[in-house]
């Protein structure tokens, strides 16, 4: 009975109702075990007649099986799987185990997931309801909380119930507290559980002690006599109510025959509940339907087409309930049952819990199905088989290697405590030095990913321990110590790591990868030897565009080909190095180095000044990263926000932020607080505090030993120009100039030219200053561009050349109103009026019609994508696509796609035009 539940069954009733209005709802009930939410989820499946329903439970002792509960819940849709787009049909078989293919992007897998669930909901609505979601395994829960996020018009409803432990996958959608009943429903659910009235005593007592839990409610009720109804008997010792609901639910189990105990314990060990499957196992144990009363076991179960517990508790029940000797027999038997092609990774993990001892035959069957799962983006599920394979390896020296994978394994899953707590169970005296030095620098990896200072002399110390052993790994374990230090960290540590460089030899007999190239172009540069750091960096960086492949399951080596990138100003290679490295961290399943990659998209976009689309980017990172729980992605992510906002000119939210951002920029991380001022700088120069701008460009390029691009020399030499300081401005274009002319990129060279414009004498400025603007407009940084052509005009006023002036200015007005750069545009605006021209605060668009992803969907359908292509990039549905079309239209005042290019606002629709 559904009693009380009145503010719960209008919630669900609401996604109902949406789904059949043609939108999508979502919704998770929270609570903790037997507050009813699996009883409200049946309520929404019966009322749902109209739809089809999929169902799925979560299950514990299954959380480290890979996609298997996305397996479950997508069963009854799998008949349009060949009508996928290739792409998606092909990582969604990979990852279901449908077809041997290479590893699946994860997005990939929610994006197939998605389009398989709205092309169902196509001709009749579709609900999904799971149940016990907090069980589900990671791939699966990350899959359905992606899928959930993107719904909008699709007709698909996704009913989530969750108890009391936290799982990021499902953070930040609609939700609902499930609590127990008020003093008089209990009463009365009391009393229809119990077939009578209960005496008031009496239900006080049980409805106190049960805090109004319906499941508490039921089951005692059920069990009371009527004696004790009635308060005639009185209520035997005090009601623990977890303890005693699960004593009573095992003292059912308890009372049944054998047999019918041992098939529920089948039941809940297989999970899949196929019943095909358990009745094989059952047989295996010498049980046949024949032997069991099938009527002693139907008040636990319920059936069609999979058997299942009626409550997830009972499970949880049969199985720890069970003596560990005959859980072993019944995985033995599971394990016999299970297709050792088609299902090798289940019939593994069946093996290893039959195992009560070392083994290594099992240990190395666990250890090839964590090579399979890896192979399918799944290092959550490749560690757990990795944990359970070295618990059960004989030799020591295995096990410490097993053991290392499995932490690495969780490090890459963005499980920065939990490869930790593995780690320390690796002893210190492992006797195998290569193991030794491999664990010395996870250590440091795992340092590097919760921010801590210690990991550059960590990972100094690890590629030292590899060194004598293998060029390879020791190379790039000292590309990620550079790493470490480049990221602020500890700047006293360059010297140190130079030397580490200098000293290692090379790998013989091989070509240089990438990662090589790259620590030795940091290194030359490091060490002002511009020409030969150009060169090797553009051959790293051409080499990784050029598709030779390159782990990137770490986030330090993302880390140093950003650095490498970011510093040959090359706009282009930004571009596709971001891709590039997005797309195989996603095949991957790397989280942290995808949040990395999207860090360092935005970070292209924000210097191309495609701000909204930076912001959505910013988003979906910061969705990972909250969902990882590390902060010291959080707070990179809210640097890149803060130089967006400065760029804006958007006064109100910088000042703030930046003073929370250096508040937690304390001194082992330099580089965030010079990224802090960077961005103040910026800010200042748009209002025209040209003292201000000096002192943050001052201390964004502090302490730095190459002026390069993380140390903003161009900010510091027009600050310091403005302020009459030529001296400092001299010094900063002297020490960046020969690395800009070493770069030889338009961007690198427009900025070398803008600079000796600054600094030049009048018959030699002019020259400059156009060069800068020619070299500019060859490359997509368009705020650099257009900040060139505000120099320029506020020069030639300088001059009394107003009609030259007003030409320049009336362009860099242009060009910061279509990027949203309103500080700069006031300024743009300020000299305007000072040439005498009349200039209205309508050429700044001070807010964009359209959100983020409005904007994004109409820049591709601008540039001739379908639905379908931009759904693909965007990971949503083509229905919410076409949702989001029908509302710019509207917004923008057009009425098909041929007039979007010309309605569009956005800067690489309109500001790239207006630049050439």
């Amino acid at each position: 009975m559904l009693v009380g539940r009145t503010r719960e069954i209008d919630a669900l009733a609401d996604v109902l109702a949406a789904v059949r209005d043609g939108l999508s709802g979502v919704l998770v009930l929270r609570g903790e075990v037997g507050t009813g939410k699996t009883a409200l989820l049946d309520w929404a499946a019966g009322a749902a007649s109209d739809m089809r329903v999929a169902r799925v439970a979560g299950v514990e002792s299954e959380m480290d099986l890979g996609f298997a509960g996305l397996h479950q819940l997508l069963a009854p849709f799998l008949d349009g799987l060949d009508r996928l787009p290739a792409p998606q049909r092909t990582a969604l078989r990979s990852a279901l185990g449908l077809a041997a293919g290479p590893s699946p992007d994860r997005f990939m897998v929610g994006l197939a997931t998605l389009t398989l669930l709205t092309d169902a909901a196509a001709s009749r609505p579709v609900l999904c309801v799971v149940d016990n979601a907090q069980w589900l395994d990671e791939a699966s829960g990350a899959v359905l909380g992606f899928v959930a996020r993107r719904l909008l018009a699709d007709r698909v409803g996704i009913l989530f119930a969750v108890g009391d432990e936290d799982r990021p996958a499902f953070e930040g959608l609609p939700d609902l507290v499930v609590a127990g009943l008020t003093e008089d429903a209990a009463r009365e659910l009391l009393a229809a559980a119990a077939g009578g009235p209960v005496a008031s005593r009496v239900s006080d007592r049980i409805v106190a002690e049960t805090a109004g839990n319906p499941l508490g409610l039921v089951e005692f009720g059920g069990e009371l006599t009527a004696g004790e109804r009635s308060g005639a008997v009185p209520l035997s010792g005090p009601l623990r109510f977890g303890c005693r609901l699960a004593g009573l639910y095992l003292s059912r189990v308890r009372a049944l025959p054998a047999d019918a105990q041992t098939l529920l314990l089948v039941l809940a060990t297989d999970q899949l509940g196929d019943p095909a499957k358990i009745w094989r196992a059952a047989s295996q144990l010498g049980i046949g339907p024949e032997a069991v009363e099938l009527s002693a076991v139907e008040r636990l179960l319920t059936g069609a087409p999979r058997l299942r517990f009626r409550h997830p508790l009972m499970r949880s029940i049969v199985y720890h309930g069970a003596p560990f000797a005959a859980r072993r027999r019944v995985h033995e038997a599971l394990a016999e049952v299970s297709d050792p092609v088609r299902d090798p990774d289940r019939r593994a993990w069946h093996l290893a819990q039959a195992t009560s001892g070392p083994d290594e035959q099992v240990a190395g069957e666990l250890e090839r199905s964590a090579d399979r799962a890896r192979g399918r983006g799944g290092w959550t599920s490749s560690a757990a088989f990795l944990e359970r394979s070295a618990e059960l390896t004989p030799v020591p020296a295995r096990r410490a290697r097993r053991l290392v994978a499995a932490a690495e394994a969780r490090l890459v899953a963005g499980e920065t405590s939990a490869a930790r707590a593995l780690l320390d169970r690796v002893t210190p005296d492992v006797p195998d030095p290569v193991v030794h030095a491999r664990a010395r620098r996870l250590e440091g990896d795992i340092l590097f990913a919760a921010g801590e200072p210690a990991a550059t002399s960590v990972l100094l110390e690890a590629a030292r321990m590899t060194m004598p052993h293998d060029a390879r790994p020791a190379r790039d374990t000292l590309l990620e110590a550079f790493a470490a230090q480049l990221s602020g960290r500890r700047t006293a540590e360059t010297a140190e790591v130079l030397q580490a460089i200098r000293s290692a030899p090379a790998v013989t007999g091989s070509e240089p990868t990438p990662g090589d190239l790259l620590v030795d172009g940091l290194a030359a540069l490091a060490e002002r030897r511009f020409e030969a750091a150009a060169r090797l960096l553009r051959q790293a960086v051409a080499a990784v565009t050029a598709g030779q492949p390159v782990p990137c399951d770490a986030p330090q080596r993302f880390l140093a080909f950003r650095l490498g990138a970011g510093e040959l100003y090359d706009d282009s290679a930004w571009h596709e190095l971001a891709d590039r490295w997005v797309a195989r961290a996603r095949d991957l399943g790397a989280v942290p180095t995808i949040v990395g990659g999207l860090g360092f998209r935005a970070f292209s976009q924000v210097a191309e000044g495609r701000f909204a689309a930076a912001e959505a980017t910013i988003s979906d990172a910061r969705s990972l990263a909250e969902a990882m729980g590390n902060q010291s992605y959080l707070d990179s992510l809210a640097n890149l926000e803060l130089e967006v906002l400065a760029w804006r000119g958007d006064l109100a939210r910088v000042r703030p932020l930046a003073a929370q951002l250096l508040r937690a920029a304390d001194q082992g991380h330099a580089q965030r607080a010079q990224r802090v001022h960077k961005a103040l700088a910026v800010l200042e120069l748009g209002l025209g505090d040209n003292q201000a701008a000096l002192r943050h460009a001052r201390a964004a390029a502090a302490d730095q030993p190459v002026l390069i691009y993380r140390s903003s020399p161009e900010l510091l030499i027009e600050a310091a120009v403005k302020c009459g300081d030529r001296a400092a401005a001299s010094a900063a274009l002297e020490a960046v100039a020969p690395w800009w002319q070493a770069c030889g990129t338009p961007w690198s060279l427009g900025l070398l030219a803008r600079g000796k414009a600054l600094l030049a004498d009048d018959g030699d400025a002019e020259d400059a200053y156009r060069l800068s603007i020619e070299r500019l407009r060859q490359c997509q940084v368009t705020p650099e561009l257009a900040r060139s052509h505000l120099l320029y005009g506020e020069w030639l006023r300088g001059q009394r050349r107003r009609r030259g002036a007003r030409e320049q200015l009336r362009k860099a007005c242009e060009l910061f109103g279509m990027l949203g750069m309103e500080a700069f545009a006031c300024r743009a605006r300020a000299e305007l009026r000072a040439v005498g021209e009349h200039v209205s605060a309508d050429h700044v668009q001070r807010q964009d019609p359209l959100t983020p992803q409005e904007a994004q969907i109409a820049r591709l359908a601008a540039w001739g994508s379908t639905n379908q292509e931009i759904a693909a990039q965007l990971f949503i549905s083509a229905s919410t696509v076409d949702y989001h079309l029908r509302k710019v239209f509207r917004k923008l005042g057009v009425t098909r796609r041929a007039q979007l290019p010309h309605a569009l606002s956005a800067p690489d629709a309109t500001a790239g035009q207006l630049a050439s």
